[in-house]
């Protein structure tokens, strides 16, 4: 049973490492492209 418990908590655990992750890459993507330099035509 104790084995369930921490496999489950490690997954949810996993989940919420992974969303961060993703959060934080869309963040730095956003900010590339905000501070990305024009060309001039």
């Amino acid at each position: 049973m104790k084995k369930l418990l921490f496999v489950a908590v490690a997954a949810v655990a996993g989940i919420f490492v992974k969303k961060k992750i993703d959060e934080g890459r869309n963040e730095q993507a956003l900010w590339q492209q905000a501070t990305d330099p024009v060309d001039k035509a």
